[in-house]
């Protein structure tokens, strides 16, 4: 697969010229939480489907639970007029689309759209369907989203790439700008548009949809929540602000084991995916639908302040994460221990490196019930593939001390594979997560920023730095604007991870730390520690 590439700074520069009132689409939305129809139908859709699903995600008690949206995916086209205009398939939706939004709307659900960023549909490619032929967005972007938005009353659309991407190797960042500015041209409502080019397209991506597919397309099998999940452990620096990772629609209820069902479903709420359910909602088994209509769970992935949980202890072959709950730098904070491996794990983290003291209240989401209470350490011994997620209740939030550099915003960085040297989180056994942020530098714009370093009082620190030693490179740090140039690095390779401390001034309550090289590479980064200095 072929795409042009354009330069970090001409992204940086676009989004930042052309994004104007796009900045704060549905900032603080939630992810979005439905049902679509591509998991298990794929193309094959009709009317009285699409109903059916509707009616039942009342009767269910999804609706209630906090599931609003019924998206129809790929496969009701038809054909395109002589002017152009989209007509949809003449045995699937004889009646066309406005009376099936309107059977949504009268539900009181909100209704939802596919199309492709080309002129060809995913369906034309893989289930050869020849109505998702010319029928993409591609020269029609007005025109179609005058129909699905103010003719027939869509509220949501999924943006596809198979046609832009696989056919056409159109640029990502232009195409989709191309789209919203169309949909922002014809319709005063506040659309959802989900980007789907299967892969973390890059930090652009916020200003234009409210989520964006990280993955490539799920499957009901383990390996592939497991792929999915390993995707997105160390993206939660670019969700937030009503922005979201799509980690793709919801296998539940369509095979995987019970334990494997809790570790999708956990995993997707704790890393505020959104909630799309992919099965048939007329004969899903009862356990699956009562995981879904988890309301502890719903709540961790509804929650107000919109956060990803991130990566705080990788050993064993197992992850904690954690992440904020009601309150930023509150008293309660979500912890999930994940265990992707086909043996037994055992997990053991202290408090402290949660952020948390004293006395700590512990509810399990998963069981909806409260086990007790901590105080130094939580210690879990879990089974093959399988999650245990909590609330936490402290008496105390402590001041952090560690940060490490997978948690780290990258304005560069994307997954879409357009350059050899693009930066990255990359695994290293010897780093102190078991990652570090390579490919550093080389231009002012390629910086890993941290901007929620936290002191509580302020005043004088150390920030002890450690990194991968490497030949000709150099090491900008700069704190709140202020820059220090560091140039006199470990070189050699040979002597493992090296440690530089520089004294630093932090203010009281939240800092930004970035580091960068302007004109050469930067290090690889570790992670950085900071200790009060008395």
């Amino acid at each position: 697969m072929k795409f042009l590439h354009i330069s970090c700074l001409s992204l940086f520069l676009l989004s930042t010229i052309t994004m104007g009132a796009m900045a704060q689409i549905n900032q603080l939305a939630p992810p979005v939480m439905g049902w679509s129809s591509w998991n298990t139908y794929r193309i094959h859709i009709n009317e009285a489907l699409i109903k059916k699903q509707a009616d039942a995600m009342v009767s269910q008690g999804l609706k209630e639970a906090g599931y609003l949206y019924v998206n129809v995916d790929d496969g009701f086209f038809g054909w395109r007029d002589e002017n152009g205009k989209l007509q949809t398939h003449p045995e699937r939706f004889p009646n066309g689309l406005k009376c099936v939004a309107d059977y949504i709307h009268s539900k009181g659900l909100k209704a939802g759209i596919y199309s492709d960023a080309g002129s060809n549909t995913c369906g034309s490619i893989w289930d050869k369907d020849p109505n998702g032929v010319g029928v993409g967005l591609y020269g029609h972007e007005k025109q179609d989203a005058d129909l699905f938005f103010n003719e027939w009353g869509f509220d949501f659309i999924k943006i596809d790439y198979c046609g832009a991407g696989q056919s056409l190797a159109l640029e990502e960042q232009k195409r989709y700008t191309e789209i919203r500015q169309a949909i922002d041209a014809v319709c005063n409502r506040n659309i959802s548009l989900n980007i789907c080019r299967w892969a973390f397209p890059g930090t652009w991506a916020k200003d234009l949809a409210r989520s964006w597919r990280i993955s490539a397309d799920i499957t009901p099998q383990w390996e592939s929540i497991k792929y999915i999940i390993g995707k997105n452990l160390y993206l939660s620096a670019y969700a937030g602000g009503g922005h979201y990772n799509d980690m793709d629609m919801l296998e539940i209820g369509r095979g995987l084991k019970p334990e494997e069902e809790e570790v999708h479903f956990g995993m997707w709420c704790i890393m505020s995916s959104p909630l799309l359910i992919g099965c048939d909602l007329t004969t899903i088994p009862e356990s699956s639908l009562e995981l879904l209509k988890n309301r502890e769970l719903i709540a961790l992935n509804q929650d107000p302040l919109g956060l990803q949980a991130y990566v705080v202890q990788h050993k064993n072959g197992g992850y904690v994460l954690t992440k904020d709950m009601e309150q930023k730098r509150g008293k309660v904070r979500a912890v999930a221990f994940y265990n992707p491996s086909d043996t037994i794990c055992s997990f053991s983290i202290p408090t402290t490196q949660l952020e948390l003291g004293g006395k700590i209240k512990v509810r399990d989401l998963i069981k909806r019930q409260s086990t007790g209470i901590v105080t130094n350490k939580l210690v879990y011994e879990l089974p093959p593939h399988s999650v245990k997620i909590l609330r936490l209740e402290a008496e105390e939030r402590l001041e952090p001390t560690h940060y490490e550099a997978e948690w780290a915003y990258l304005p560069c960085y994307n997954d879409l594979a357009t350059h050899p040297r693009n930066i990255l989180y990359a695994p290293l056994k010897d780093a102190s997560g078991g990652m570090i942020v390579r490919y550093l530098g080389g231009q002012a714009e390629n910086y890993a920023e941290w901007n929620e370093v936290y002191s509580e009082k302020g005043g004088r620190y150390k920030l002890h730095i450690s990194y991968v030693p490497g030949t000709d490179r150099k090491l900008e740090v700069e704190v709140n604007g202020k820059k220090t140039m560091l140039k006199d690095l470990q070189t050699d390779e040979s002597k493992g991870m090296a440690i530089i401390t520089l004294p630093v001034e932090l203010k009281a309550g939240n800092n930004v730390i970035r580091m960068c090289s302007p004109y050469c590479w930067a290090p690889d980064i570790d992670c950085f520690t900071l200790e009060k200095d008395i």
